[in-house]
Parts: C-alpha cells; sequence; structure tokens
C-alpha cells in the first residue's frame, strides 16, 4: 500500500520492516541498489529469474524481468532509466520473480490506539499492464488456513507500520 510505503520512507524500509514483524516476503535485496552489478550480484544470491523494480515506482512503471544472468544488465539499465524519468529518482531494488502469481488483497482497518482487523480478502489477479481489471471475493484459491494465515499475517503487517486508516496489504501468492 501506497501509503504504508510513504510512512516507512521507501518500498526496501517497508520489506524490512515486514521481515522483522515475521509478514513472509519474496527473497531479494536489503538495500538500495544503483549499478548493474551490485545487482547482477544479488540476482545470482536469489537466482534467476528476478524482477528489477523501482523503489518508488508503481502501477508497472519501472519494472523489468530478468530470466537469466545476461539479461540482467540490460533489464537493469532499462528499469532504472524508466524510474529516473517517471518517479526523479534511479534508486532500485531487486526480486525474485514470481511467475504467475495470485494477487491477492487483504483490507484492513487500523486506529490510532494499536488495533488492527481484516475485513478479509480479494483476489486481483486479472491484471493488464500491472493495473487490476476484475476483483473477486472471497478468492476461490485460498482454503480457511491459509486465509486465516494471510490475514494474520496483514494484521502483522499493519501493525509494524503503525499504520492507522483503512487499507489494503498485497499479497503474491505463488503456485
Amino acid at each position: 500500500d501506497s501509503k504504508v510505503i510513504a510512512k516507512l520512507g521507501n518500498k526496501q524500509e517497508a520489506r524490512n520492516t515486514m521481515m522483522a514483524a515475521g509478514v513472509p516476503v519474496i527473497p531479494g535485496s536489503d538495500c538500495p541498489v544503483f549499478e548493474p552489478s551490485a545487482g547482477a550480484e544479488i540476482a545470482a544470491a536469489i537466482g534467476y529469474p528476478v524482477i528489477i523494480k523501482a523503489a518508488l515506482g508503481g502501477g508497472g512503471k519501472g519494472m523489468r524481468v530478468a530470466e537469466k544472468p545476461e539479461e540482467f544488465e540490460q533489464s537493469f539499465l532499462t528499469a532504472q532509466k524508466e524510474s529516473q524519468m517517471a518517479f526523479g529518482d534511479r534508486t532500485m531494488y531487486i526480486e525474485h520473480f514470481v511467475q504467475c502469481p495470485r494477487h491477492i488483497e487483504f483490507q484492513i482497518l487500523a486506529d490510532g490506539y494499536g488495533n488492527v482487523v481484516h475485513l478479509g480478502e480479494r483476489d486481483c489477479s486479472i491484471q493488464r499492464n500491472h493495473q487490476k481489471m476484475i476483483e473477486e471475493a472471497p478468492s476461490i484459491a485460498l482454503n480457511d488456513k491459509l486465509r486465516a494465515r494471510m490475514g494474520e499475517a496483514a494484521v502483522r503487517a499493519a501493525r509494524a507500520a503503525g499504520y492507522v486508516n483503512a487499507g489494503t496489504i498485497e499479497f503474491l501468492l505463488d503456485k
């Protein structure tokens, strides 16, 4: 959620906060990446395929996938240039690329007293250009046990961020 990211400074800080709170995150870089050589080292450690993402990005801008090491440098430079043009920032980060994920969002409500609840999930997997087209609730991809685990993780995420408001915690669910 952009409000959580704004509150925590950037996507990388948000990622580190979520990891500290025990929220499952996709393997990736734990610091900003500015140079393709540093990114390539991280990608090798994570394992291909990887996705290169703009730290201040959104809506699919500043994102490129590298399926193998030979593609990494060009993908990184292209994503970084697009990030600079769209967001005025060249800070990137690297994550393992989850192929064919389900995009599951949990709606949360959080007050100023530390109370956080989730209102259930919706499946936003039908997308075009990284933008949701159709939302389905409840998600047919979740059983009761997984739904409960993900809902608890969404609540932990909001608490860890000190989030106050109505919002969304987003997950990528792999096969």
